[in-house]
């Protein structure tokens, strides 16, 4: 028996199989969906769920939303912000979201808990079928070539063991990146990691115009402090409560033995007493969770497989922002699969699909490769110090830094500054 299309085999449940209902399933399950495809959508939990994040969105995430056809409106519920305001060496500044033909020149804030709700529903609208409470374990493969095939997990509150089958299946599982293990596909070493740590607050902050960026981060835990690469951020939700937070790169010696929660505490303990963090103010637990950057997992396209969002590294080793990213990632991989399926099995198809890692590459490969780099040169406190020190005072400089750290840039007839950050990431090698 065949679907109407006639794609699919007597033995396989979907067109394509999405692991995980995050950003990146919930997009490539809608563009799947809208293309024609049989798309099955498995989520481990039941909507909706909370996940740990700073809840904000630069204007290259807000591009991907208007993309998908996601209302951005104030009315539909989005808190809009109008730059990004940057703290430290004594100085305050506000910078405004660049003007660019490439991007909107606003960001925007959403609980995480109702945002990946928003996102799953616009992809059961678009005619995705979503089994939620449903973990996958690994990945099912053919005996004789070793192709992905498939995915075995387990389902319901009795976790009843269950294997589902399609030609093609994307690993969206995010940062546990369970299918890729399953494969033997494993992390790069070399490539930048990240930890975040959150927590909401009760605060008069609620609602700003700006997200916040504390650049120094200082230990105070040995007996010399010292100054962390990272950053702890404010954003007002707009509700009466402050999302805040700290990110930390694996570049510092101090990853991995740092009290992030203790770090935090410390850090909005000298925070003043009007802006409400303190422990009578709190709202829920402090949450972490690990960020992975710069292409940290490779290959993205594997015979069957392809990793996209948190599960191929896509976070930007820049500023930690991941969610855009792996919108953006499932995009490009949900049309990879759409040009694939629309040929025979065979090398025509394969070549389709191999189009995915090259598509990456082409995106956000060079622009990975520079983050990288940075990532390693600001974990040497020096460096952290000198850059704090000498480059916020010039509002001119830090507006250039702010195009590159968000990867806000018009490629083609953008200003000057543009044109720096395209230059420098068509002379990179790609990540």
């Amino acid at each position: 028996m065949t679907t109407s299309t006639g794609r699919r085999k007597h033995d396989e449940d979907a067109d394509v199989i999405v692991v995980g209902a995050g950003p990146a399933g919930s997009t490539a399950a809608t563009y799947l969906a809208r293309a024609g495809l049989d798309v099955l959508l498995l989520e481990k939990s039941v909507f909706p769920r909370e996940k740990v994040c700073g809840d904000g969105l630069t204007p290259r995430g807000v591009k991907q939303l208007i993309d998908l056809g996601v209302d951005t409106r104030e009315e539909a519920g989005w808190l809009h912000n109008r730059g990004l305001r940057v703290i430290g060496g004594g100085i305050t500044l506000e910078l405004d979201w660049p003007d660019l033909a490439s991007f909107p020149p606003y960001g925007v804030v959403r609980p995480r808990q109702d945002f990946d709700e928003l996102l799953a529903r616009t992809a059961q609208r678009a005619g995705a079928r979503m089994h939620e409470q449903t973990t996958v374990i690994g990945a099912v493969t053919d005996e004789r070539t070793g192709r992905v095939v498939g995915v075995q997990g387990k389902t319901g509150p009795d976790r009843t063991p269950v294997t589902y089958r399609a030609p093609l299946v994307l690993a969206c599982d995010g940062v546990s990146a369970r299918l890729a293990l399953s494969v033997g596909i494993d992390k790069q070493e070399s490539r930048p990691m990240g930890v975040a740590v959150r927590r909401y607050y009760d605060s008069p902050r609620s609602k700003d115009d700006y997200l916040e960026s504390h650049l120094e981060l200082w230990d105070r835990s040995g007996p010399e402090p010292s100054l962390l690469p990272g950053y702890g951020w404010i954003f007002g939700m707009g509700d009466g409560t402050v999302n805040v937070g700290l990110g930390i790169l694996s570049t510092s010696k101090a990853f991995g033995s740092t009290d992030y929660r203790a770090l935090m505490r410390s850090w909005l303990d000298g925070t003043p007493e009007e802006w409400g963090f303190r422990e009578h103010n709190a709202v829920g637990k402090i949450g972490g969770a690990a960020l992975p950057m710069g292409f940290n997992r490779t290959p993205h396209y594997s015979p069957g497989l392809l990793l996209v969002g948190d599960a191929g590294g896509m976070v930007n080793p820049f500023n930690g922002e991941g969610i855009g990213y792996a919108m953006e990632s499932a995009r490009l991989a949900a049309e990879c699969v759409v040009q694939a399926l629309a040929r025979p099995e065979g090398p025509a198809r394969e070549r389709a699909l191999e189009g995915y890692q090259v598509a990456l590459r082409e995106a956000l490969g060079s622009y990975f490769r520079l983050g990288n780099v940075f990532s390693k040169l600001i974990g040497k406190p020096l460096i952290m110090r000198a850059a704090t020190k000498y480059g916020l005072p010039h509002a001119r400089l830090m507006k250039l830094v702010l195009k590159l750290l968000a990867g806000l840039y018009d490629p083609r007839d953008g200003d000057a500054y543009d044109k720096m950050i395209t230059t420098a990431t068509r002379l990179a090698p790609s990540a």
